[in-house]
């Protein structure tokens, strides 16, 4: 009698401040995950000999615009939305061929010291460092905190691999811990737009 194979659970790598992030990988790896990346973060994995599969090949789409759109593809939003105590999501992403994203390491170009420049940077210059598909990563992933679990700052990393070691799975991990690291998640992108906004005020006004 043949059984199915069920993909390994996917996570998803895309950090500004790489602290922790092999060892954060690795753990992940030792776990059973797929580890996707971008960018820097997939080189800095690969160099330390992880194996490591890049966005565009979940999206069998290339980055686009220099780098401006990587993430920004069903075949990422889809498994980090997709409610899967919903009998429709799980099979719509199912049909879909999307494995589920259930790890989401994520955080941002710290804004502020770019704004902070001296001489400043050109409004051009500027613009380009307003992380667009981060955010939307970071956003999506606190939204569905039931199913992803979503790490923004480094030093959360052990204790996402501590719970995933203790239960087994990602299924079985605290709500407690899921919304604790959600609200920093939206913490993370609240500070990151108030940042944008002041210095685009300071500019404008």
């Amino acid at each position: 009698m043949s059984t199915i194979r069920q993909p390994p659970p996917r996570a998803l790598l895309s950090v500004w401040d790489k602290t922790g992030i092999i060892e954060f990988a690795q753990g992940l790896a030792d776990l059973g995950f797929e580890l996707v990346s971008t960018g820097g973060t997939a080189r800095v994995l690969s160099q330390a000999g992880l194996a490591v599969s890049k966005v565009a090949d979940i999206t069998q789409h290339p980055e686009i615009f220099d780098g401006r759109v990587k993430s920004l593809h069903p075949a990422i939003h889809g498994p980090l939305l997709a409610r899967l105590h919903q009998e429709a999501d799980a099979k719509e992403l199912e049909r879909l061929g999307y494995a589920p994203i259930r790890v989401v390491a994520c955080n941002l170009y710290p804004f502020g010291d770019a704004a902070a420049q001296d001489p400043p940077l050109e409004d051009e210059a500027l613009l380009e460092m307003i992380d667009i598909g981060g955010p939307t990563m970071v956003r999506a992933s606190a939204k569905n905190h039931q199913h992803v679990l979503i790490a923004t700052n480094p030093q959360r990393y052990s204790d996402i691999l501590d719970a995933l070691q203790m239960t087994g799975n990602v299924v079985d991990v605290e709500m407690d811990l899921r919304r604790s690291l959600a609200l920093e998640a939206f913490e993370h992108t609240a500070s990151y737009d108030v940042a944008i906004a002041q210095e685009l005020h300071r500019r404008v006004v």
